[in-house]
């Protein structure tokens, strides 16, 4: 109902506007006319023609409007209320003066244009500000939340900004990460970082141009899949040459997060008391821990150095020597730790087959 009301405004108000709009015509164009009441009715229905036009579009903004407006939570909804109105408020203050001065008759016009482009103005940057520190906004207005009360204590910390570097974008893992919504608050993208992206993109060698799509690929579907989460950053260091250097410098600056898998900017950045959240090290932190005596399933990829060993690979890439284990090569079987061991090289596991650790 609310679709052919909208639809019928606009072709009646098309109507009327075409109907009565021929007075504005010159004299001289009336005077041709033999017969005014005709011309009337054609231009009411070419007004109409184009108001039905218009009454569709505006019917679709409206429904697609509707849909967001309900989509958004309703503290959203309140923070943005708040902060129209707090726009407006301003806006009214601010110009009021300007109604005060004497200005010519000629230029009247100036005074009514100034309210509508100065409401506009505020009332946005009010809304803006909402988005932005909306949180921070109702916490004002009710200050006897519990999410108050723990950041009064110190309980509760706000989630730092994470910027990402370049290699971190490449290796693809924050992705899942960010699926997965361990990774919480903003993931910030510098324009420098995005420039050197595009610079591997555009590389001589199909090597680094593979990487440089691909991290192009990946940081597009983070984009659309968190719109409000991916944030590119026009932010930039003229006087430090090297990427890794402005990115210290940017994370400093905002008291945020690097977020990279580099282990030479993550060793630069630890020196200079910069946080870092390094991929690998949370690669090898939930890798699982095996103890003497579990058991798991592993194919017998070679032999071993000894003669009797068999070696396979978790999924890992964890390294299973099997005393015992080298007439199983090719096949499957079911093994028991008996130790394990942390090289320079990574960790290496030796174990047995479960059958040769049954008592006869």
């Amino acid at each position: 109902m609310l679709d052919a009301i909208i639809i019928l405004s606009f072709i009646l108000a098309g109507a009327g506007i075409g109907f009565n709009g021929i007075e504005e015509l010159p004299i001289s164009a009336l005077q041709q006319v033999t017969n005014e009441s005709a011309l009337r009715w054609v231009t009411a229905g070419f007004g109409a023609l184009i108001g039905f036009a218009i009454g569709l579009l505006m019917q679709t903004a409206y429904r697609r409007f509707e849909r967001q407006f309900r989509a958004l939570p309703a503290d959203v909804l309140l923070s943005r209320a708040v902060g129209l109105v707090l726009g407006l408020l301003v806006a009214n203050l601010m110009l009021a003066p300007i109604f005060l001065l004497p200005i010519p008759p000629e230029f009247s016009f100036l005074k009514p244009l100034a309210a509508v482009l100065g409401s506009i103005l505020f009332s946005f940057s009010g809304i803006t500000l909402a988005d932005t520190h909306g949180r921070t906004l109702l916490r004002l207005i009710n200050p006897n939340t519990v999410e108050t009360t723990l950041l009064a204590e110190g309980t509760l910390k706000p989630a730092s900004t994470k910027v990402l570097d370049t290699s971190c974008i490449i290796d693809g893992r924050i992705e899942e990460l960010l699926n997965t919504g361990f990774i919480e608050g903003q993931l910030l993208v510098p324009q420098f970082v995005l420039a050197e992206l595009q610079q591997v993109a555009d590389a001589s060698s199909d090597i680094k141009r593979v990487r440089g799509r691909r991290g192009l690929d990946i940081l597009n579907r983070m984009k659309e899949a968190y719109p409000d989460r991916i944030i590119i950053h026009s932010a930039d260091y003229d006087d430090i040459p090297t990427v890794d250097a402005k990115l210290v410098r940017l994370v400093q600056e905002i008291n945020g997060t690097l977020l990279t898998n580099d282990y030479n900017l993550n060793k630069v950045a630890s020196v200079q008391r910069v946080p870092v959240l390094n991929v690998n090290d949370l690669t090898h932190a939930v890798r699982p821990s095996y103890l003497p005596g579990d058991s798991l399933d592993l194919k017998i990829l070679k032999q071993g150095k000894e003669a009797a060993q068999g070696v396979g690979y978790l999924d890992d890439g964890t390294m299973v020597v099997v005393e015992e284990g080298r007439d199983y090569v090719g096949g499957e079987l079911q093994v028991v730790v008996t130790s394990a061991l942390q090289t320079s090289a990574g960790r290496m596991i030796f174990a047995r087959p479960r059958a040769s650790m049954i008592p006869s």
